[in-house]
């Protein structure tokens, strides 16, 4: 099967990036889901505490009630349920063998992409302008990293550099590099 316009076969998904799109859309909709039902209670009852606000650093309080929560003008949490939940459907299709033609594998690149750029702006905005981690947040960040490493690894071409390098350096290294930041910025004031 080829793709009309490129002469190249899609690519099939491998195993391990499919079971990726499976459980990182799985995760990333549950924190999107349990965030946004702590949402809808704060908007209810202004004294609700979130249970993932501990202390003035893990506060999803303080980052869900700023303007860089609700950059769209509506709570993001909303844009990461309908995401997440298409990754895991998608993950679970290709699991059970489907096969994506390339230019929807770059539909979905194009989509986890933005979705990355996103997250790498509110890292950003939650260590240097909000001044405040959200758990939940964070565990979005953690699927976001490898999902945009491995789709786009998976896309390159055989002989590319991407896929010379050892699968796991790329992800690895940029959770250490979120972890750095966030001891530095915050130190011993996370627990």
């Amino acid at each position: 099967m080829t793709t009309g316009t490129t002469g190249t076969p899609p690519p099939a998904a491998h195993r391990g990036t499919a079971l990726l799109l499976l459980v990182g859309g799985l995760i990333g909709a549950l924190a999107s889901g349990i965030l946004t039902h702590d949402r809808i209670r704060t908007l209810e009852d202004p004294h609700f505490v979130p249970g993932c606000t501990v202390n003035a650093v893990l506060s999803c309080s303080d980052v869900m009630t700023t303007w860089q929560g609700n950059l769209l003008g509506f709570p993001n949490m909303l844009l990461g349920l309908g995401g997440f939940a298409a990754l895991a459907a998608l993950g679970a299709a290709l699991t059970a063998g489907a096969v994506l033609p390339r230019r929807m594998w770059l539909f979905v690149w194009a989509g986890i992409a933005a979705g990355f750029a996103f997250t790498v702006w509110l890292i950003g905005q939650c260590l240097y302008v909000i001044g405040a981690l959200c758990p939940w947040c964070v565990a979005v960040w953690a699927v976001m990293i490898p999902l945009f490493w491995y789709v786009t690894r998976h896309l390159a071409p055989p002989g590319s550099p991407l896929r010379a390098l050892p699968h796991w350096l790329a992800p690895l290294t940029a959770y250490a590099v979120v972890a750095a930041l966030v001891l530095l910025e915050f130190g011993d004031r996370l627990l």
